[in-house]
């Protein structure tokens, strides 16, 4: 009798530990799936551009720019909605980025410190992590990051 219930103790044992396995891989599976689909998702761009008598904040997110020219944030800003054709590009110069490096990327020129160019910065909500750039000058950028600044900038400009 010792031994069927030793038996039956080691069956159940293992069954219960077969059934908790296929539960983790399948909440493995799940947070990969869940992952995946963060990694599609575009983050939230800020780019900001100020001096004494200019400011500039244009923030893109889910397919909206709003650009707001109020230093105090009592403006919302203008919103409007991005093209497919311009949220394409958008995405192709994002996905070539490092945002690992983004706060090493070096300035090209130093106009700021005269008041030769507007003091810019660009920060990146990416997957709960926020990754910034050095300050550099409006219209400037790091070269590394050149093409992904002029886009959003450019975004500013319309009107």
């Amino acid at each position: 009798m010792k031994k069927i219930s030793l038996l039956l103790t080691i069956a159940f044992a293992f069954m219960s530990c077969n059934c908790q396995k296929k539960a983790v891989e399948t909440t493995t599976l799940t947070s990969n799936e869940t992952s995946a689909n963060q990694e599609k998702q575009m983050p939230k761009f800020v780019y900001e551009a100020n001096t004494r008598g200019f400011y500039q904040k244009i923030t893109i997110e889910n397919k909206l720019v709003t650009v707001s020219n109020d230093r105090n944030g009592g403006e919302k800003g203008e919103s409007s909605r991005i093209s497919e054709n311009d949220w394409s590009e958008l995405q192709s110069y994002f996905e070539t980025s490092m945002l690992e490096n983004l706060s090493a990327y070096n300035d090209p020129t130093q106009k700021r410190f005269y008041d030769g160019a507007a003091i810019a910065n660009l920060k990146v909500n990416s997957n709960g992590k926020e990754y910034q750039t050095k300050d550099f000058d409006h219209g400037f950028p790091p070269v590394e990051i050149e093409k992904l600044i002029n886009k959003i900038v450019s975004f500013g400009k319309k009107e």
